[in-house]
């Protein structure tokens, strides 16, 4: 046995090899730590919400108002990983450890390149940024000061996204998961102890949150480094070779990174226009509007988890020159995705009044939000079919289609509930019902576009020292 075979059995069962083991079963062992992993994520902010609102309707807007700056900042950092996943599992796919374990030891070097001049402009403009959503006094000097430690801590952050995407291109998504869930329980008791000063830790107030968030992502990306340097299957950033930048290899990483990094930010910029349309229907729809989004992004995750697998497993194809097994593997992950969000929607759609009622007591919003719940159900299997389609067009290396319909699809719908709202006296409802329109046809569009490029998908790129 080879050493390069005998650090890809360091990661079970994702070191079987691909063969053998069952489409869904490979579909699965992918997907399933993903959905832990941003559910883990998502349940690490609602903590830190929780703690912060304790010190005041001042604080929790403070970081609230830079948590949205770093909203589009994390977007697009986490995107950028999309590249270095795709490269890694093409290669994996190859049976070429040697390229692979290149491609992860650079996209290290490239992160930490990219994100240190982020962290300082970051730094320094943390204020003028603030200065934008036009703040009172107190409420921006909270804000100012948490962004300033997220932003100064970019690099951090960077390292984490590049690092879970090449484990993830390598197949091994559980060793992200287990990591994830380590720093949400270091994160747990470092927020309470120096947002309030407990356990002999200094009372620090809402930039507390920031700190303990930074020390435990710190710990995560030891943690996720340390793993990569012992290996996973067969890929490994152990050694001396390969750490000096090299363009090459930065150019293939953005070239299929950057696009996915633009969607992102595109989708994220639309959906704060469309909280802005809804603001414009009074408060009770806008607070009813963000809860029942907050419900809803639960159901997501299953689609997200999904995509993600789909995304390492037609890399792996494409690299194994294999296409019908990347083909099975996204109808695969399709199918069980349409399955899981059409149940949640279900779920949403049946119980949207309690699912409400838990959130507020105040009558207009449970009604409005109930009414969107049920209406959003509709769209679930069809997100859930351009999610994972959109994956798969990454694995083949395509970002710029997913970008471009997934961008055009999003901002139609945001004009289609402007139009509601503006011109046909529609309400909350009525704007969440443009998604009902909307959605079908992204599903269809992306799912017609992989089918064709799966046919004659061109080999995979050439990558520096290939």
């Amino acid at each position: 046995m080879s050493a390069e075979n005998s650090v890809a059995q360091e990661s079970d069962p994702a070191a079987v090899p691909v063969a053998e083991l069952s489409t869904n079963r490979r579909v699965f062992n992918l997907a399933w730590p993903v959905i832990g992993e941003n559910f883990l994520e998502t349940m690490l902010g609602i903590v830190d919400t929780f703690l912060v609102a304790r010190l005041g309707a001042i604080a929790l807007a403070g970081v609230g108002s830079s948590l949205q700056v770093m909203f589009f900042v994390i977007s697009a950092l986490s995107a950028l990983s999309v590249g270095s996943s795709v490269l890694v599992a093409q290669a994996v796919g190859a049976r070429k450890f040697e390229r692979a374990s290149q491609l992860a030891r650079q996209s290290i070097v490239w992160s930490v390149c990219f994100s240190i001049p982020l962290a300082l402009l970051g730094f320094f403009l943390a204020d003028p940024i603030l200065s934008i959503f036009g703040l009172e006094p107190a409420v921006a000097a909270i804000g100012g000061e948490y962004l300033k430690v997220t932003m100064g801590t970019v690099v951090v952050l960077v390292v984490l996204f590049i690092g879970g995407g090449v484990l993830r291109g390598a197949g091994d998504s559980r060793t992200p998961m287990q990591v994830t869930a380590l720093a949400n329980v270091v994160n747990l008791f470092l927020a309470y102890g120096l947002i309030f000063g407990a356990w002999g830790l200094p009372e620090m107030g809402a930039v507390g949150s920031a700190w303990a968030t930074f020390l435990s992502r710190l710990l995560a990306m030891v943690l996720l480094l340390w793993a990569m340097s012992r290996g996973r299957n067969g890929v490994t950033i152990g050694g001396r070779h390969n750490w000096l930048p090299q363009m090459p290899v930065a150019r293939s990483v953005l070239q299929i990174g950057v696009p996915a990094a633009l969607e992102q930010v595109l989708i994220s910029a639309a959906f704060t226009v469309l909280t802005i349309v809804v603001a414009s229907l009074g408060t009770s729809a806008l607070a009813a509007h963000r809860i029942a989004f907050n419900a809803l992004s639960l159901s997501f995750l299953p689609g997200i988890g999904f995509s993600i697998a789909a995304t390492a497993l037609v890399g792996q194809s494409v690299g194994a020159r294999r296409l019908d097994q990347g083909s099975e593997a996204a109808h695969t992950a399709a199918r069980w995705g349409a399955i899981w969000m059409g149940s949640m929607a279900v779920v949403f759609f049946l119980l949207a009044t309690p699912i409400m009622r838990a959130f507020t007591s105040e009558a207009e919003v449970i009604r409005q939000g109930a009414a969107s719940l049920r209406v959003l159900a509709f769209s679930q299997p069809f997100w859930a079919l351009l999610f994972i389609y959109s994956g798969s067009l990454r694995g083949l290396g395509n970002t710029n289609f997913p970008l471009r319909a997934n961008t055009v699809g999003i901002w139609s719908t945001v004009l289609l509930g402007w139009l509601a709202v503006s011109f046909w006296n529609g309400g909350l409802v009525e704007v969440w019902a443009a998604f009902i329109l909307t959605s079908p046809v992204m599903a269809f569009i992306l799912f017609r576009r992989f089918r064709q490029e799966i046919r004659n998908a061109p080999a995979p790129q050439s990558v520096a020292g290939d």
